[in-house]
């Protein structure tokens, strides 16, 4: 398919996809039950770490936690004493268990006695994605006493990981437009640093499209697929993930 063809394609897609019926089965869902900045921060960071396997699963895994916080997830994270913290003991979603979950609200608690925002958490590591997600796994596991098993959750580039996840979760903090998905409550990471979260349903499609030819689904991947989306798009190549993740999930397309 020729370039111009295939960005026609995709913009139909983008459009047709990126609209509020999205929302409702989503992860997306989940911090879009918030007003609070610092609510949709939280809730958008645990619904994406939680983001593998079925959609209907994560959505109710995350909304039980939020639940479990009172639906103030700032407030508890910051302001729990050691009796609030004993209705989280069993809660579990595939392999992230209550010790994972002590030490993220544990992080959150430290992080936000001195920063209004997370954003800063990823813009300390440096002025590239790779740099910033790399900064960002350094500074999450800084304090004390980590436990071993927690490091999993929290992909890194240097460990070649396409940080699909965390990928999406800025998708969903940066990207600015008028559609209501996606909230753009940061400013000063830019759409345009980005990188496209590359899921087992966008690298099928992308593969299909042949926008992506390297075959391991690892960070390298992952930016060779932003690459091409830059040239469709260089201030906002990652808007595409609409499009290919909606062909891949919805239409199924082979």
């Amino acid at each position: 398919m020729k370039e111009k063809d295939l960005k026609k394609l995709l913009d139909k897609k983008v459009d047709y996809y990126n609209q509020p019926s999205f929302i409702k089965d989503d992860p997306i869902s989940i911090p879009h039950r918030f007003s609070k900045k610092q609510d949709k921060e939280i809730a958008g960071f645990f619904a994406a770490v939680f983001a593998w396997g079925n959609r209907t699963t994560i959505i109710n895994k995350s909304a039980e936690l939020m639940a479990l916080m009172d639906h103030a997830p700032h407030a508890f994270c910051t302001q729990h004493q050691p009796a609030d913290l004993k209705k989280l003991l069993g809660f579990k979603h595939r392999t992230f268990n209550t010790t994972d979950l002590l030490y993220f609200i544990e992080f959150f608690r430290q992080h936000y006695s001195q920063h209004k925002s997370l954003e800063n958490a990823f813009t300390r590591g440096g002025d590239t994605m790779e740099k910033m997600l790399a900064g960002f796994h350094h500074y999450f596991f800084s304090l004390p006493d980590i436990p071993a098993r927690t490091r999993k959750h929290i992909a890194t580039p240097e460990r070649k990981s396409s940080c699909k996840r965390l990928n999406m979760y800025l998708r969903w903090m940066v990207r600015k437009d008028k559609k209501g998905v996606d909230f753009g409550i940061w400013n000063t990471i830019s759409p345009a640093q980005l990188i496209c979260p590359l899921d087992l349903h966008v690298a099928r499609v992308a593969r299909g499209l042949q926008i992506l030819q390297r075959k391991p689904s690892d960070w390298l991947a992952a930016t060779e697929l932003t690459d091409y989306l830059r040239i469709l798009d260089p201030e906002d190549p990652v808007k595409y993930d609409f499009a290919l993740f909606g062909m891949g999930v919805m239409e199924k397309f082979r």
